[in-house]
């Protein structure tokens, strides 16, 4: 049986391995572009050409035959890139043809050197090109003298639109023909009234936008054209959505399509596809409804399966429904759709189907918040027992997502992760290959450990995919090659690389335009680059604009920015109230890093009031989650907020230790504008231990300040990397004190003169280095 997997992304037009026929309803046609075809094979055939570009012209007859009709002007264009001989050569014998008489076509078919006429043919009776040959062949001689004038003439029509606008009664006269010179295979009717009796049941598709945006397709588009299209499409939505048509112009193929055959269930089921990319979902849960009922009223399940294939649609297309509203966020409809397939699924004893009920049901209780532990391990054990290693692998990362959330050691999550990695690399589960990289990207990134992860995005970038790729498609465009894209971008701009992100940023525009479904992770890493650039640079009314933007894609990711203007800005007031709703969201949602976060900026507003007492316990819970959760970075960035506090208080030797616990892992992984911080802290420790002061002179005070004045020299290259120049203002009068302290009376001025300078660029009140991390 097929998985929700396969049902929702399979070639459609394949069911149990039997191709679809007649969807239609419409035979194949005799159309000028397809004598173009023929005259391409007849110039390949009686002329030289080399070997490279007879290569080039023998991969491009496939798609030229499958395809739409295309204009002449590109057809020329598209075999010149192949041949501009061969090409030379195709217009000569068109224009031979169209400036001749009735006649040079018919001479044109009677010559064509065939694999049933010529012995000396290159194409064999049985192959694409031989199959063609003979299938037009057939089809022209049946035709009846008026339509072989009237094919002529659409001949000329086609030839001459290519070099000449026709006047407007050229048109009409031109567009009758067209309307008339569509030829079926097995006519040998003569009569103009009998055609024009049956017009409406074979009359041909209008013109469409098939290969292009811009490009109109001027011939009918036969059952196999239909069904390449459609194949192709799809394909593309699953692989390279950038390559497929954009969803309007896919939209309005797909209703040209279903005005001339509503029951053709392929086409529903891609534009549910083409809906769930805009995010429609009253469309896309009518295609999908409609998919079914015409998949089930068709017979094509039954004809295989008997009634054991009509319930087998009825439970996935529950199932279906069911995934289509949880990825809406409509819990409840999903609910209900969801115990609708269980419950067919379970009078059905279908196995199978239940099991990705249960992986929907863990999804679905994830989404509302509830603890799914138990029911993630009874799913991968029961998946594991019905032989279903894609599903038994998808929740063994579930179930590592799941522990690293909950705070489990980290020996356990890597543990759970080698595990399904086994799994995969048994099976050659290359998209959950893709998927596990990425999670352990953004594992060892929430963990703290930046050179892990960035060692992990590459490995992903690198890695070559298991499954065949055609059409030219790359295996780069899903999601876990966006996820570990946006982890590279951020993790280069937390070390200033601030033109390599934006060319990762500009590939993965590229790569992910705006309307494609996951277009919405590099748009928040994107806004939070910058957000946090200026901040960095002290550029806070930029940073202000920047907030309502993230909020509309992630609302935890608004509110945390928010308070951090507002704390910048002197809003204590306003930052407290935003602070408080923002923790009672995470703690329900059970966002950890968020809730330390929440606590760190708490402090730090007791810090404006100089209630540094009160921020301890604050400090002291923050380090506590994030040493249960094993949040390397937050447990460093929570310990220099304890040793700053310390110092403030008054003990200046506890804030040392504390410092010198945090600052390893902060110097080996953190951002730059955490290791100044970190340096200039490390600096005004040792200047308070040692009970350092201005105008006192010893060989201790000498030795500590040499000590300090190395450090903020480091801190100080830090911040000029990425043009913290708050931070550089405080670096410059600590290091004018230390300079004069020693008798270094010009580097003492050249400190006092790049502070005066940095102090007229400002302008702005700087908070006191004494009240400021």
């Amino acid at each position: 049986m097929a998985s929700v997997h396969e049902s929702l992304y399979f070639n459609p037009m394949m069911t149990n391995g039997v191709v679809h026929a007649n969807v239609f309803g419409i035979k194949d046609w005799v159309t000028p572009y397809k004598i173009s075809v023929l005259a391409l094979l007849y110039e390949m055939t009686s002329s030289k050409i080399t070997l490279p570009e007879r290569r080039r012209l023998n991969k491009l007859i496939l798609p030229l035959q499958q395809s739409s009709d295309l204009s002449l002007g590109q057809f020329l264009k598209t075999v010149e890139g192949c041949c501009p001989e061969t090409a030379y050569a195709v217009k000569i014998r068109l224009h031979e043809m169209v400036d001749g008489e009735l006649k040079d076509m018919e001479y044109f078919f009677s010559t064509l050197p065939t694999p049933f006429t010529a012995f000396d043919s290159e194409a064999y009776k049985t192959s694409v090109v031989g199959l063609f040959m003979r299938h037009m062949l057939l089809a022209y001689n049946k035709l009846s003298f008026s339509q072989v004038y009237k094919l002529y003439k659409s001949l000329q029509h086609y030839y001459h639109s290519h070099y000449s606008k026709p006047t407007e009664g050229q048109v009409g006269l031109m567009a009758v023909a067209a309307d008339d010179c569509d030829m079926d295979l097995t006519s040998t009717e003569d009569t103009v009234g009998d055609r024009t009796d049956r017009g409406e049941e074979d009359a041909p598709l209008d013109e469409s936008e098939i290969r292009e945006e811009n490009t109109q397709s001027k011939g009918p588009l036969s059952q196999k054209q239909a069904e390449y299209f459609l194949a192709r499409q799809a394909y593309l939505l699953k692989n390279d959505e950038n390559k497929s048509l954009k969803p309007d112009v896919l939209q309005e193929e797909l209703n040209n399509m279903l005005k001339f055959n509503p029951d053709f269930t392929e086409a529903h089921y891609l534009n549910y596809l083409n809906s769930i990319r805009v995010q429609d979902i009253f469309l896309s849960a009518h295609s999908l409804l409609h998919y079914f009922d015409r998949l089930i009223l068709s017979g094509n399940e039954g004809k295989s399966n008997g009634d054991e294939g009509y319930g087998r649609s009825l439970r996935y297309a529950a199932l279906n429904l069911a995934s289509l509203h949880c990825r809406f966020g409509h819990y409840l409809q999903a609910d209900l759709a969801l115990q609708e397939a269980i419950r067919i699924a379970q009078e059905s004893i279908d196995h199978v189907c239940l099991q990705h009920c249960l992986s929907w049901l863990y999804t679905l209780e994830q989404m509302k918040g509830s603890d799914t532990t138990v029911l993630t391990l009874d799913s991968v054990t029961m998946a594991a027992h019905f032989c279903l290693p894609y599903l038994a692998s998808l929740r063994f990362q579930s179930l590592v997502q799941l522990r690293t959330t909950q705070g489990q050691a980290a020996m356990d999550v890597m543990d759970a992760l080698k595990d399904a990695d086994i799994l995969h690399w048994k099976h050659s589960l290359s998209e959950l290959i893709e998927i596990s990289l990425a999670q352990t990207t953004s594992i060892w990134k929430m963990y703290g450990k930046s050179t892990m992860a960035l060692q992990q995005a590459q490995l992903l970038l690198h890695m070559s995919s298991l499954e065949p790729v055609n059409y030219g498609v790359q295996q780069n465009n899903t999601e876990a090659f966006a996820v570990a894209l946006c982890h590279l971008a951020e993790l280069h701009a937390e070390q200033g690389l601030y033109g390599a992100v934006a060319d990762i940023l500009q590939h993965l525009k590229d790569q992910f335009p705006a309307h494609t479904q996951h277009a919405k992770l590099w748009m928040l890493s994107d806004l939070k680059i910058q957000f946090e650039r200026h901040m960095i640079e002290g550029k806070y009314n930029l940073a202000e604009q920047l907030v309502p933007s993230i909020s509309a894609l992630n609302k935890t990711e608004g509110l945390y920015r928010e308070v951090c203007v507002l704390k910048v800005l002197n809003r204590t007031t306003e930052a407290y109230s935003v602070l408080q709703r923002l923790q009672v969201h995470c703690e329900k949602n059970k966002c950890t890093e968020t809730v330390i976060r929440v606590l760190l900026s708490t402090a730090e507003l007791h810090w404006e009031s100089s209630g540094f007492s009160t921020a301890l316990p604050l400090l002291f819970q923050a380090l506590a989650l994030a040493r249960q959760h094993h949040l390397q970075s937050l447990a460093s960035e929570t310990l220099l907020h304890l040793a700053f506090t310390q110092l403030m208080l008054g003990v200046p030797e506890q804030a040392l230790l504390v410092l010198h616990e945090a600052i390893e892992p902060v110097l080996a992984h953190g951002a730059l504008v955490d290791k100044g911080r970190a340096l200039l802290l490390a600096a005004r420790c040792q200047m308070a231990v040692a009970g350092f002061r201005p105008k006192r002179q010893g060989q201790a005070d000498l030795h500590v300040a040499v000590s300090a004045v190395d450090m903020l020299s480091e801190a100080a290259g830090y911040f000029s990397k990425i043009n913290c120049k708050e931070r550089l203002l405080d670096v410059y009068f600590l290091q004018g004190h230390l300079y004069h302290s020693l008798g270094q009376i010009s580097q003492r001025n050249k400190s006092a003169m790049l502070f005066r300078l940095l102090d007229q660029e400002l302008r702005s009140p700087a908070p006191s280095i004494s009240m400021r991390l």
